[in-house]
């Protein structure tokens, strides 16, 4: 679709990029929390958006396929053409025009952070067509700051298991993540309903205030996760247990919150990915054949992900 777009894509005020330069990039969907790790831990998921970015004489062109066609802009305001727009005002740059393409494989409102994944996605590829001008730093910054917190983001910035928070000051909010190896073994999957479901709305569902045991609770186990997924996956089971976000979402989350307590109950380390209705399940094998069948009976895509590494460019002209 076409759009007016600015007269300078970017920044008015620096180096204009030329006609004719491309990228693709791949940007993979994550999962956050993976239970007790509220809003600070995040993994990247072998599932991809694909984005091509083209420098053009003029105007916005923007197409997406896949996951969302039909239902989300394809102008101005589509989170891919900020965010190409973010990156390259960050590094001082400019185009004269963008066509943006958008082939999508991540599901829409479904907990496994499209939107974080649009937003990194858009910053990669303008980070391609400027040579690296910005850090991975930078790039968790400028991510988080379109989703308000960096869980998501930082994921599919640095791919695997980040560990992620937020610093604030009387003058400025900083995004911060680190990667943590992750023993090689582990292995996600991911229940994916057909029903969406809003992280505002199961977000609002939550206390302002939680017992001290409970905030006891999650951070034994969030420091259990660490080590869980370092090193010793058999505790994951253990180290994925929570008291601070599910049970309060349940009532909105229904079927997902079945499914997690039928997969705990069988020794798997299932839980609510992110806002739901997604059902993340992180081990070292898959389902058995018999929950595999009973999910897809009941309308379920069952997804066996390897956990990915971060957003990167496959080409480039």
């Amino acid at each position: 679709m076409n759009g007016p777009g600015p007269e300078v894509f970017g920044s008015s005020g620096g180096r204009i990029l030329p006609v004719g330069r491309s990228v693709t990039v791949e940007v993979p969907a994550s999962s956050a929390n993976l239970g007790p790790g509220f809003d600070a831990l995040g993994v990247a998921l072998g599932l991809y958006d694909t984005i091509t970015v083209t420098t053009i004489e003029s105007g916005l062109e923007l197409e997406v396929t896949g996951e969302g066609a039909g239902e989300v802009p394809e102008d101005a305001s589509h989170l891919v053409a900020k965010a190409v727009e973010a990156g390259l005002r960050a590094g001082g740059v400019g185009v004269p025009g963008v066509r943006i393409s958008c082939h999508n494989a991540i599901p829409h409102s479904r907990g496994l952070g499209s939107s974080a994944s649009a937003a990194v996605g858009g910053l990669v590829a303008a980070n391609g067509l400027m040579d690296g001008a910005l850090t991975a730093e930078h790039l968790v910054q400028l991510s988080s700051e379109f989703e308000g917190h960096p869980d998501n983001a930082a994921a599919s910035v640095l791919g695997g298991v980040v560990v992620s928070w937020t610093e604030r000051s009387a003058t400025a909010v900083t995004y911060r993540a680190v990667r943590m190896e992750v023993d090689p073994s582990i292995v996600a999957t991911v229940l994916v309903p057909s029903e969406t479901s809003s992280t505002a709305q199961t977000r609002g569902l939550l206390p302002a205030t939680v017992p001290h045991e409970d905030a006891a609770f999650n951070a034994s186990r969030a420091a259990l996760m660490s080590v869980a997924l370092a090193s010793h996956p058999e505790f994951l089971v253990a180290a994925t247990e929570d008291r601070l976000h599910q049970s309060y979402r349940a009532p909105a989350l229904v079927a997902t919150t079945e499914w997690v307590t039928r997969l705990r109950e069988r020794g798997f380390a299932a839980t609510v990915s992110g806002a739901g209705p997604t059902v993340l399940v992180l081990g070292t094998s898959g389902l058995p054949s018999d929950l595999r069948d009973l999910a897809e009976a009941q309308g379920w895509r069952v997804l066996d992900l390897r956990i990915a590494d971060g957003a990167r460019v496959v080409a480039a002209e």
